[in-house]
């Protein structure tokens, strides 16, 4: 028996879970991120300091945020060999749904040539989550790719995506037999800015130009997967997984600071998902940011509350994603990623609490939303930043065998999910 009338606004087959991705979670990995870790480790700790001690916790982690080690994956947290374990945590925490990643690296290390073991360890994953009622939604790229393909130029050249849509027939014959849902790209926005705009990531370059033809080869991959996909099994539900923010402007009556957010808001939340809007058969997106703009898109965020890793933090800012998005493509929603790096397990709760009223909110208005997947089910390797930061509804301490431990939120999280459903 539910616990209150308006938790009735979920509909009965909602998709509670929870997200990872390979490379964060696997260990073991050989792509362009790991080539890129072991190259700029040391450089990225002797600069931690210039980049980070304005955090307000920084006390508290410079010590592994100056260390190399904090910024290689190595080892990971071992969840490719550990993952039926890490399933039986989905299921502690009434969990009926897992987004995960496949590593293409993995599956194809050398150009055109496939590792059976790594498809069958795939095959054994969705089999055992869908031996324990979770639903699998499998997620081709999130970031990383062969060191192969990246330096033909990955998806920099146009020409390249013949090896993409290669990895995905290959992907239609021997993984997706027993999956529904796909979703093709993770936030092509965040990749194309970060690596090719502010060079923070892997190639490292800065080029507006180079930006705009990786970004517009990436809406072509998704388009060119889509087809694949659904020639093969038409049954696929399809989408990606876009990066979306609440952007407001900082003073609402000037026609300037409107004018910066609309811009905003169009380049960042609109410009490639309208390029593959008759692509997709849902609307994934990851919500984890609301910025306030001023002036030329001057970014002016209040000071508090915010993350460990400095974001501000307005969970409830979902809520107008949600009618914009149900606005601009009518077709079901999914939150693919949503969390909060919180080391201490402060706000985690509150943000998810915030974030469950901001769906109910827009399910009440008619928007047609199927699922939730926070980000993320473990402590992970949060890419530039490395280890430090903790999104995980369980902790890992890789100091002692990598042990498991669910955190007071994700108890109260669990039993949220047990009572709506």
């Amino acid at each position: 028996m539910k616990e209150d009338k308006n938790l009735d606004v979920f509909p009965d087959q909602f998709f509670w879970g929870a997200s990872t991705a390979s490379h964060q979670v696997e260990g073991g990995n050989a792509n362009q991120w790991s080539a890129w870790e072991l190259e700029y480790a040391k450089e990225l700790a002797q600069t931690a300091h210039t980049r980070l001690s304005y955090l307000p916790n920084w006390n508290d982690i410079k010590q592994q945020a100056q260390d190399p080690d904090n910024y290689v994956s190595g080892k990971g947290i071992e969840h490719y060999r550990r993952f039926e374990e890490d399933f039986e945590l989905l299921d502690q925490l009434n969990m009926n749904s897992f987004r995960f990643g496949v590593e293409w690296s993995r599956l194809e290390p050398e150009e055109g040539k496939w590792n059976s073991e790594a498809f069958a360890h795939y095959k054994r994953y969705i089999a055992q989550l869908r031996k324990r009622g979770i639903e699998p939604f499998l997620n081709i790229w999130h970031w990383t790719v062969p060191v192969w393909f990246a330096e033909k130029g990955g998806f920099e050249k146009r020409a390249n995506l013949i090896y993409f849509d290669r990895f995905v027939q290959k992907l239609t014959e021997e993984l997706l037999e027993d999956v529904t849902y796909v979703i093709t790209l993770n936030e092509p926005n965040v990749y194309a800015s970060f690596s090719y705009l502010t060079g923070e990531w892997p190639p490292q370059k800065k080029n507006p130009i180079m930006f705009m033809k990786v970004y517009w080869n990436l809406t072509r991959a998704h388009r060119r997967a889509y087809r694949i996909l659904k020639k093969a099994k038409p049954s696929l539900q399809i989408g990606l997984a876009a990066q979306l923010a609440n952007m407001q402007a900082k003073r609402p009556h000037s026609v300037l600071d409107g004018v910066s957010t609309k811009w905003m808001r169009y380049f960042w939340n609109w410009w490639f998902l309208n390029r593959v809007r008759r692509y997709q058969d849902f609307v994934g997106f990851n919500y984890y940011f609301t910025d306030y703009f001023t002036g030329l898109m001057k970014r002016s965020n209040p000071d508090v509350p915010v993350s460990d890793l400095g974001w501000y933090m307005e969970p409830e800012g979902l809520y107008p994603i949600l009618l914009r998005l149900w606005s601009h493509y009518k077709k079901p929603i999914f939150v693919t990623e949503n969390g909060v790096a919180d080391k201490d397990d402060q706000y985690r709760r509150w943000w998810i609490e915030e974030t469950i009223v901001a769906m109910e909110r827009a399910i009440s208005e008619g928007v047609d939303i199927r699922g939730y997947f926070y980000w993320s089910l473990l402590d992970n390797f949060e890419w530039k930043y490395g280890w430090w930061p903790k999104f995980g509804l369980v902790a890992v301490d890789r100091e002692h065998d990598m042990k498991r431990t669910i955190r007071p939120s994700a108890k109260w999280f669990a039993e949220k999910i047990k009572n709506i459903s």
